[in-house]
């Protein structure tokens, strides 16, 4: 498999992960990486820190233990530098949710723009900075309040 795809692969897992209510798994990915939001001033680098901002803000409900939620990315672009160990890429997302009180809409939409880097063979996260452009009801997304975001 040539490396835009699967970088692109990375990028899905990611959504993958978060639908499944795989914190640990979305943590996973960001090991060695950080998440920034520029927007907001806030940065969460390796594993630990990038579950407790998980775990810190993403509600899961019972009984499935998953946040409810289908993270739909689009537009993918990706760019490996000539080396073959750097890349770039940037995505839109949307995140579709319906839970017991919510019924199914978007409740936010943004970019992702991705640095990944080649280790022993395998691609990884570098930085994921995320960026709102549209917010609706996260209410039962989020465990904190969406005032400041968007």
């Amino acid at each position: 498999m040539d490396d835009s795809r699967l970088i692109e692969n990375l990028i899905y897992t990611y959504a993958e992960r978060i639908d499944a209510g795989d914190l640990e798994g979305v943590a996973e990915l960001f090991r060695e990486g950080r998440i920034v939001s520029p927007e907001h001033g806030t940065e969460f680098s390796g594993y630990e820190e990038v579950l407790g901002l998980y775990k810190a803000s993403c509600r899961i409900h019972q009984p499935s233990g998953t946040p409810l939620t289908r993270h739909l990315t689009s537009n993918v672009i990706i760019d490996v530098d000539a080396s073959g160990k750097h890349a770039s890429a940037r995505a839109c997302y949307t995140v579709f949710q319906a839970t017991d009180t919510l019924p199914l809409q978007p409740i936010i939409t943004g970019r992702y723009r991705d640095s990944f880097l080649k280790t022993d063979g395998r691609w990884q996260f570098e930085t994921r900075e995320m960026y709102v452009d549209l917010l609706g009801d996260c209410s039962q997304h989020l465990l904190y309040s969406t005032d400041n975001l968007g």
